[in-house]
């Protein structure tokens, strides 16, 4: 269950109604998906193969269809990170820079965790979004936002672009942002 920190004031939301509330003012999309019917060593393994990740996506393929044909994505992939992905740090130090994109960043966790860094609208600021495995989040295109792993540094996810050439970020210099 994801759970939600307000970075400037350090208050915590948890609970999945809690956290789609305070998500949906934010105009982030909160969903869930059933980790019960992918195998534990799918979930578990953070150094899937094409073949592991291409059963991964038959796994949730009516999940990514669904989503597909409600917000327009087009393709999907599954992403896993952990100490033993090659260039790590370098991945991370790209990740961890607050940017936008030109459409939403929807991300289904379906194994490991991660938190997601979203600037908030009004005096909310930037908060933290927890995930773990079965949590479905879409940032809204155009938001500041940055992804990063927790202490544990293990994450499997799938991705869905609409553009067809996948992640591109737009960096942003936010002077209000400032890391934890």
């Amino acid at each position: 269950m994801a759970e939600i920190v307000i970075r400037n004031t350090n208050e915590r939301i948890v609970g999945d109604d809690n956290v789609r509330d305070f998500l949906e003012k934010q105009e982030v999309i909160y969903e869930k998906w059933d980790t019960s019917k992918l195998p534990l060593d799918l979930q578990t393994n953070f150094q899937l193969d094409d073949e592991q990740k291409n059963e991964i996506l038959r796994i949730y393929d009516e999940e990514i269809r669904d989503l597909a044909a409600r917000r327009g994505y087009k393709i999907w992939d599954v992403i896993t990170l952990s100490d033993s992905t090659p260039n790590l740090g370098e991945l991370l130090n790209k990740f961890e820079e607050v940017h936008i994109h030109t459409e939403d960043e929807i991300r289904a966790i379906v194994g490991g965790r991660g938190i997601f860094v979203i600037k908030g609208s009004g005096d909310i600021g930037y908060f933290n979004v927890e995930l773990e495995a079965g949590d479905v989040i879409s940032v809204p295109e155009n938001t500041n936002h940055f992804f990063t792993l927790m202490d544990n540094r293990q994450i499997i996810a799938v991705r869905l672009f609409i553009e067809t050439n996948g992640w591109v970020a737009t960096p942003v210099q936010d002077p209000s942002f400032q890391k934890a």
